[in-house]
Order: C-alpha cells, then structure tokens, then sequence
C-alpha cells in the first residue's frame, strides 16, 4: 500500500504547476494545501492508480484513502473520494463511520466537502436511505462542513426527486445558519430539488422568505422561471 502511495504522490507532484495552484487559491478564504493540479486532471489520475489496486480488498483501499485524507492535500482528498465512490456497489452500512469519521476531522474546504459528499455519501444514502436521519444530526453539528455535508450529500438524490421530506426538515434545520458556506449550500440543496419539485420547493421558499438568508435563496430559485424568481426576490 505504502508503495502504491508513494508513486500517486510522485506522480501528483511531477504534474504539479505553480500557475495552477496560485490560480486555484483565489477560490477560498481558508488556508488551503495543494499540489496545484487541474480537478480533470486528478480524475483521471485517480482513476489510473484506482486500476492499479485491483487485487486490493475493500478494506485497504479505504486505508488508503485515509491516509489520503490524512495528507492535508485537496487533490489528494480528490483522489480519496474518487476510489471511495468506485467501490460503492460494495457498500455497508458499516462504511458510514468511515464517510463520517472523514467530513468530521478531514474536510476542511468545500471543494473538498463537495467531491466526497456528492458522489460517495450522496451514492450511500441512495443506498441505505435509513441514514437520513444521521444526515439530520449532522445539520446540528457544530462544524461549518459537517453542517454544509449534510445538504451538499443530497444533491444527486435531490435532482432525482428523492428524499423531499427529508430536504425540506434539512433545509429547516440550517435555515438561520450564519456561515454563508452553509448557506449556500442548502440553497443548492433546494435547487436541485427544484428541477424535479418546482412549485414544491416554490411554495417552501415564499413561506420563508422573510427570514431565509439571501445567498440560499438565490441558489434555491436559480433554476426556476423568472415570474417564480421575480416574486421570490420581491422584499
């Protein structure tokens, strides 16, 4: 295991570029650890080295993905959800620790949140819907990218008309949060609802509106008409 590491991160920091890195910066407002590799990229380096571990039980490659994570580097965390979400058809519900154990003491960016929480959490809770409520709990956390995962995780799900219930009671729960990364996304998470619940996601926004934050309310409409939005953003 060690020695497959060791050549990703060779591999990661021969095709490292300065430019890119300085560039990729400018899109946070919190310290941010990176190689300084285009996220396409990454991708296909991820799924390069994921061939490699062919052999490899499930177990270890989630070892490895935690010492990815461990790492501190954003295109590292990249390359751990990536193998994280190849093995979902092997997923239990065992594994939720691990997804968790990640967002809670490793994400520290919402690039980072998102790419784990879109396709790997996003693909377990289409899985085992059951955990919702853990997702609940999570809206509660005291940790800004706990509170953010708990919404970004239903994204997919969202745009697939899944969950509604369950989105709204989220979106309630953050509904007041003061940190505007929260606050977007929830409002994503009500987008994506909207492509499948429009006049549903309408309705929950106007009843709302006058104690919503503007940045979720923005996100939330973007998709909708522009009579649904103009009356939205009516004061």
């Amino acid at each position: 295991m060690n020695n497959l590491l060791n050549e990703l991160r060779n591999r990661l920091r021969a095709v490292s570029d300065e430019k890119v890195r300085e560039s990729g910066l400018r899109f946070f407002r919190e310290p941010v650890t990176m190689y300084g590799i285009k996220s396409a990229d990454v991708t296909g380096i991820a799924k390069e080295y994921r061939k490699k571990t062919g052999g490899m039980e499930k177990k270890e490659i989630l070892e490895m993905c935690e010492d990815l994570w461990k790492s501190g580097y954003m295109e590292e965390s990249f390359v751990a959800s990536e193998w994280a979400y190849s093995l979902r058809k092997e997923y239990k519900t065992s594994d939720f620790r691990i997804f968790e154990g990640w967002v809670n003491h490793y994400v520290s960016n919402w690039a980072s949140c998102d790419t784990l929480c879109n396709h790997t959490i996003g693909s377990f809770i289409e899985m085992y819907p059951e955990y919702l409520s853990e997702l609940k709990k999570w809206a509660r956390s005291p940790n800004r990218w706990t509170k953010r995962a708990s919404a970004v995780s239903l994204i997919i799900p969202a745009r697939k008309g899944l969950f509604i219930e369950d989105i709204f009671e989220i979106a309630d729960i953050l509904h007041s949060d003061p940190d505007d990364m929260v606050q977007k996304g929830y409002g994503w998470m009500l987008k994506a609802a909207s492509q499948a619940y429009c006049e549903r996601v309408f309705d929950y926004v106007m009843l709302r509106k006058g104690t919503m934050p503007r940045t979720s309310l923005r996100y939330a409409i973007e998709k909708m008409p522009a009579d649904m939005k103009k009356q939205a953003m009516a004061r």
